[in-house]
């Protein structure tokens, strides 16, 4: 049996703005990305039988109520694998995830478990697929796979040194399109703290509900990717915007709670939803300021966490 493990990396928006709705029911939007170092790990397995009729996947988590069928994205990459390269690899395939990373919080948990399958099976099959074959993959499962995919080609170790000198490795991009056309960009060194209220939040329903609310303020992702590159701690506050939670915050009081209360921790303007939340995020000084944060976010968020930016 071979089998690799790999870290299954978190994201959260600097910027996310939302443009008009495409004819297929998504929207264009304009988000830069960030990785950071919360992470899921994920092992898979391969043994090679030639005797099975067909591959098969096996999946387990450590969250007894996600599911580990085809709903599961790591589930589903497996599958697309097998349909796009399983031919001459018949076996079984057995997917291990520890989860970390909040479930429905807008940080790509479940994108990033599915990218590190595609990036796992691809050298467990000695496949040879480069970063932007693995993205088009990606882009089949989900709108954030394929920047997982880049992200987790430049932190992990078993990884950096076969996509040494790709341009698509980064830590940080500009997505654009429906998120899957990615420019990698200079990111973003920070500490910072994340906290998730204990609600869910339907994409789909944010998504939609954003097309009949007022967007008074928007980011200039111009000014913010200015900002990434020369450490300008002003352009980087003044355009850290996601214009979801002009919908998300009025629907959901203690998203406006949470965020309300980082500010004031950390007195900065570095605070915002990720994705369409509920997770909230706040920039911080340092790692010790991060921990003492995390540490009163606790007390009425139990998925609250201190972590930093990859670099």
């Amino acid at each position: 049996m071979k089998r690799i493990e790999l870290k299954s990396y978190a994201k959260i928006n600097l910027t996310l703005d939302v443009g008009e709705k495409l004819e297929n029911g998504f929207h264009n939007v304009e988000m830069i990305l960030q990785q950071i170092l919360l992470c899921d790990d994920v092992l898979v397995r391969w043994r090679e039988d030639n005797k099975l009729p067909v591959t098969t996947v096996e999946l387990s988590t450590n969250r007894h109520y996600l599911p580990t069928d085809e709903r599961n994205l790591a589930y589903k990459a497996a599958m697309l694998m097998i349909d796009r390269y399983g031919k001459g690899h018949r076996g079984s395939i057995r997917i291990d995830i520890k989860k970390r990373i909040p479930v429905a919080a807008g940080l790509a948990g479940g994108s990033s478990n599915g990218a590190a399958v595609l990036h796992a099976l691809n050298l467990l099959w000695e496949l040879d697929l480069s970063l932007k074959e693995l993205c088009d993959l990606g882009a089949l499962l989900g709108s954030d796979v394929p920047f997982c995919i880049m992200g987790q080609a430049a932190a992990n170790e078993q990884l950096t040194e076969r996509f040494a000198g790709d341009p698509l490795v980064c830590h940080c991009a500009l997505g654009t399109g429906t998120g899957t056309e990615l420019t990698p960009l200079h990111g973003l060194k920070s500490h910072l703290v994340l906290s998730k209220p204990s609600i869910s939040v339907s994409t789909a329903q944010v998504y939609q509900g954003i097309d009949d609310v007022d967007i008074p303020v928007r980011p200039n992702n111009e000014e913010m990717i200015r900002g990434l590159k020369e450490n300008n701690w002003h352009l980087i506050e003044k355009n850290m915007v996601n214009v979801l939670e002009n919908f998300t915050l009025k629907r959901y009081p203690i998203i406006v709670y949470t965020k309300n209360k980082i500010q004031n921790a950390t007195n900065s303007g570095c605070v915002l939803m990720s994705g369409s939340g509920p997770t909230v995020f706040g920039l911080c000084r340092s790692r010790e300021q991060a921990k003492a944060i995390c540490a009163k976010m606790l007390a009425d968020n139990k998925e609250s966490f201190w972590t930093r930016t990859t670099w």
